[in-house]
């Protein structure tokens, strides 16, 4: 990865994309650590994690997520999912953050050097290549070794630099549990 002490950065996190393509290479992020990792490599001017919530539930998985975000140095732009009925009658949610991801990059390129785009969404070539045409590097940060790949070609092709995700999980990954970690020993033996 090519990075200038002296560029300012700016994350832009497509956290459903991210979410998916980590869970294929069994990595859990660890934001901490992905936020003090790229603090490193230049002057990061924002870290921006997009998501839609399920507004009616109680209790949301992510909820604490975007909380302990919101706290600990990214920008959480949200919006709530819409509540659809699939074909077999079963309530399904959808969101998309697609629009505002793109608007907000193509209004951060002016003031940055170098955007990391944390997605593997083919609809974002045209974006990258945008961002790239006002004078501002692009990388990518998405996988390729799952299977099926996370990232579109196009969207890789496109990126002044490709990241694979399971390259830097070291370095914004917590731990992988090995089979059995869980178990704790018996204390008789």
């Amino acid at each position: 990865m090519a990075f200038y002490k002296d560029e300012r950065l700016a994350l832009f996190i497509d956290g459903a994309n991210l979410y998916s393509s980590a869970r294929a290479l069994g990595l859990e992020i660890d934001f901490r650590k992905l936020l003090k990792e790229f603090q490193g490599r230049g002057r990061l001017l924002r870290a921006n994690y997009y998501t839609a919530l399920v507004e009616s539930d109680e209790y949301s998985p992510i909820r604490p997520l975007v909380d302990w975000l919101t706290y600990n140095g990214f920008n959480v732009i949200k919006k709530a999912a819409r509540e659809y009925t699939d074909r077999d009658g079963r309530k399904r949610f959808r969101g998309n953050m697609d629009v505002e991801l793109a608007v907000d990059m193509l209004e951060t390129a002016a003031h940055v050097d170098h955007i990391v785009l944390f997605s593997g969404n083919g609809d974002f070539r045209r974006l990258v290549e945008q961002v790239k045409a006002r004078g501002v590097r692009v990388s990518v940060v998405s996988t390729n070794v799952s299977s099926p790949a996370m990232v579109s070609d196009d969207l890789r092709r496109e990126a002044d630099a490709f990241i694979e995700l399971e390259d830097i999980a070291e370095l914004i990954a917590r731990p992988r549990r090995e089979v059995g970690d869980d178990v704790p020993e018996d204390e008789d033996d």
